[in-house]
């Protein structure tokens, strides 16, 4: 199963050309779902599984795999499906991921093949699903439907983990405003990360939009630039402190939101961070490529308010020289 990933030097130059590759699989039945391949270790027989006591009962147990202990979910469980009874665990597959800073093992039945394809022949789920749904985009390959599985927001309920500010960062800023009314836009595909990043900048007292994709967030800066031109409002970079984007993204993805707007003179000033659940190093040789001013993984809310003061900080002593 390891030869499905080979090859990853080619897969990272992919990133910044708006195209990504797709792990297709099935969980249950012939429905295809699929996982964007830099979240992919490895895809392996499922191992002997450990159960582990009081766990989340999508976590049917934990296992070693080349050393390495890890939990190990049954993705059919946490998506509502039929569950993969456990006599029949050597029968399934694992595909073993690592995003939001931990590695962990994913049951499947069965993974069929990597497909290439562009961030735009990916489309959201409708908007009458947003919020209640565990996909974070639809596409099409072998004549079929193939739903992309929201795992981040999987992995933050199995886990428990917070992704609130804490409150001892409360307790150390408690006004960052200084009264002035600063506006950011964020975009990302994952309800969890968008949740996540509105709760931090409302807590933070900063007004903002977050929206699902990149061609959405370049369409409302371009609709504010062409508003600036009209004389109808200030420009762009007056207006707005920052653009926090997600890089895996429908239809747009991170990096070639920034490069479009780097491309735009009316927007070309602004302040971009990319931040990624994805590791690696070439996350960072792609911000300062596509000319992102910083790299931030996700799911850490106190560095991430920390880099928003930074900026603040910094806006503000401009206005004072």
């Amino acid at each position: 199963m390891s030869s499905f990933l080979t090859g990853v030097d080619q897969r990272t130059s992919l990133a910044g050309m708006n195209r990504m590759e797709l792990l297709l699989f099935t969980i249950k039945g012939k429905q295809l779902f699929g996982i964007n391949v830099f979240k992919v270790r490895e895809v392996i027989r499922t191992p002997h599984i450990s159960p582990v006591p009081k766990s989340d009962a999508r976590i049917v147990g934990v296992a070693d795999i080349r050393g390495q202990t890890m939990p190990m979910i049954d993705l059919a469980k946490a998506l509502d499906l039929e569950a993969i009874e456990p006599e029949n665990y050597s029968k399934s597959l694992t595909i073993v991921t690592e995003f939001n800073s931990s590695v962990q093992g994913f049951l499947v039945e069965d993974v069929d093949r990597i497909v290439h394809l562009r961030w735009e022949d990916i489309l959201a789920p409708p908007a009458s699903l947003m919020g209640v749904n565990y996909l974070t985009g639809i596409t099409r390959a072998q004549n079929q439907i193939v739903e992309i599985v929201d795992v981040e927001k999987v992995l933050v309920e199995v886990s428990g983990s917070s992704t609130e500010l804490s409150e001892e960062y409360i307790t150390r800023h408690k006004s960052v405003t200084n009264g002035r009314d600063y506006f950011v836009l964020g975009a990302d595909d994952s309800v969890v990360a968008r949740n996540q990043l509105k709760g931090v900048l409302d807590r933070m007292g900063i007004s903002n939009k977050i929206v699902n994709n990149g061609k959405l967030a370049l369409d409302f800066l371009k609709k504010w630039a062409d508003d600036a031109d009209k004389g109808l409002a200030d420009k762009v970079s007056n207006r707005v402190l920052m653009v926090i984007s997600d890089i895996e993204m429908p239809e747009m993805d991170g990096y070639t939101l920034t490069t479009s707007i780097r491309k735009d003179d009316r927007l070309k000033d602004l302040y971009v961070i990319l931040n990624s659940s994805l590791s690696g190093g070439f996350n960072d040789t792609l911000t300062e490529k596509v000319g992102a001013n910083v790299f931030l993984s996700k799911w850490h809310s106190d560095e991430l308010a920390e880099t928003i003061v930074a900026r603040i900080e910094e806006v503000e002593r401009a206005m004072i020289a």
